[in-house]
């Protein structure tokens, strides 16, 4: 039977060196309590140093030097193995400065990395990366001149190419769920997502590590066995942290996120019409979505992206279109309204969650039909960069699994950033300011998103902004909508650093 301690007792219980692996998606079960108690021991102790942290997602917080980032920011870590870095600024910059050993892999196959560990496999082989940044021909997901291990190669099995990806060697796992039985079995009732935590846990046993759990109660009696996410046998130690939180940052727990509460169809349009965004800053995003929810078909199945695209559920719920399709997100829900912000990851009125590499078994083999996801750079090839440039490293997240296998991509973008500023009236929109940088660029920085995949894969690509919309032709860029109000040559044509074809039907856009 797991041992009950505290979490100051459970931190001391990591060595220098180790390799901790979090069950986390951004702000969505962090284990914030351990982090504290992780940190508060290296600023007194200056030990355990030289770790190695694992984790599928990121840790979270969104702000800079949160908790859960104050390990890596002290100087305690060593190594990092992140899909996604953007919820971590201070880190992300310290990756950018060279200043610790960092690697950027799919979301979605460091997920299908952790069970094949548990299924006590060395490496996981996928289709997902091949030709973009994390192929062994580019290297990119060493992200800096200290980060030099090979964690990607190349295989060929029946005379096709495939990647093959080493998988996380743990030795603790950090996890949170929400509470213990009388018997130490983990289950996981008011999170919004679950994550891996199984398959964390089995990979960590498998390496003779440890598995520490936190916990927001104890429950006198047992759950019934189809309600446990972790066996006790798995299970080390446990620690009582009824100050947890359901989501980093967000005080409190809300009972429909954890679907206590179900919310019909209408309930839910009602929540996503009062919940739409009034900032101003907000409003070219607005129009994005609005033209991008316009792709949705009855019977859908989609992924909400972050940034951007999170408006496109609200949209979807404004334009009667929310109860006609399943909206997702990577991190595990099924239907419902996908959050954003500091929630993005949980859904409102979700009808069911599955694990993480479930979800990513569903993604990779093309069960989305439609997804919708941001950019930072387009090029004139309609190649995408959606992680990295030297100036702000986001991480690639779940973005290549997502658009790599699915039939119709959106890519939501404004056309300008760094302090674009719009206006819409009766005469059609009218650009007030334009933003210092241009998110369209003669060749991206990194290769995300590859328009000959898509080309391969019989794709059909949009790219969406808030003054017009491009389609993916045959050798790169076609301009299709023009937002009413704008004027082709001078707002697009003029500040595109390459040429692009003009659609013969040019259509006014429709918001």
């Amino acid at each position: 039977m797991p041992q009950f301690i505290t979490a100051a007792e459970a931190v001391r219980l990591i060595k220098d060196g180790d390799t901790l692996i979090y069950n986390n998606f951004l702000g969505m079960y962090n284990c914030e309590q351990l982090s504290a108690a992780l940190n508060e021991r290296f600023r007194a102790e200056g030990h355990p140093k030289d770790l190695s942290i694992y984790c599928t997602a990121g840790l979270g917080g969104w702000a800079p030097n949160t908790v859960c980032e104050q390990i890596i920011t002290m100087g305690a870590v060593k190594t990092l193995y992140l899909s996604h870095y953007a919820s971590m600024p201070v880190t992300a910059q310290m990756v950018l400065d060279n200043k610790i050993e960092a690697y950027n892999l799919p979301f979605g196959v460091m997920s299908h990395a952790v069970r094949a560990a548990a299924a006590g496999h060395d490496f996981v082989i996928s289709d997902a990366g091949l030709n973009l940044f994390v192929d062994p021909k580019y290297k990119g997901y060493q992200l800096n001149e200290r980060s030099r291990q090979e964690l990607v190669e190349e295989i060929w099995i029946n005379g096709k190419r495939h990647l093959k990806y080493a998988v996380p060697e743990p030795d603790v796992a950090l996890i949170k769920a929400s509470s213990a039985d009388s018997r130490g079995n983990i289950s996981m009732e008011n999170e919004p997502v679950i994550g891996d935590p199984l398959s964390i846990a089995q990979a960590t046993k498998r390496r003779g590590g440890i598995v520490i759990v936190q916990v927001e109660k104890v429950l006198d009696t047992p759950r019934r066995p189809i309600e446990i996410s972790i066996p006790a046998v798995l299970v080390d130690y446990i620690c009582l942290t009824p100050e947890q939180t359901q989501i980093q940052g967000i005080p409190g727990s809300d009972p429909k996120f954890a679907g206590d509460v179900p919310m019909s169809d209408e309930a839910l349009v009602e929540y996503a019409k009062g919940h739409a965004s009034t900032n101003p800053k907000d409003f070219a995003k607005q129009l994005i979505a609005r033209r991008a929810a316009r792709e949705l078909k009855e019977g859908d199945v989609v992924n909400i992206g972050v940034g951007a695209p999170e408006f496109v559920a609200v949209e979807a719920a404004r334009n009667g279109m929310l109860p006609k399709v399943a909206l997702t997100v990577e991190a595990g829900s099924m239907k419902g309204l996908p959050m954003g912000g500091l929630a993005f990851g949980a859904a409102m009125g979700t009808q069911a969650v599955v694990t993480t590499a479930e979800q990513f078994d569903l993604y990779d083999g093309g069960g989305l039909d439609i997804c919708f996801i941001g950019a930072l750079e387009i090029d004139a090839e309609g190649n995408v960069n959606g992680h990295y440039n030297p100036k702000k490293l986001s991480g690639i997240g779940g973005f290549i699994n997502i658009t790599q296998f699915t039939p119709r991509v959106v890519f939501c973008t404004t056309f300008t950033a760094g302090g674009l500023e719009i206006a819409r009236d009766e005469n059609g929109l009218h650009i007030l300011k334009e933003g210092k940088f241009l998110k369209f660029v003669p060749q991206v920085t990194a290769l995300s998103f590859s328009a000959q995949n898509a080309h391969e894969n019989k794709q059909n690509i949009t790219y969406v902004t808030e003054r017009c919309v491009f389609c993916l032709g045959e050798t790169g860029l076609v301009l299709t909508e023009v937002a009413k109000g704008i004027d082709v040559k001078k707002d697009i044509l003029d500040l595109l650093p390459f040429p692009v074809e003009v659609a013969e039907d040019l259509k006014e856009m429709e918001f």
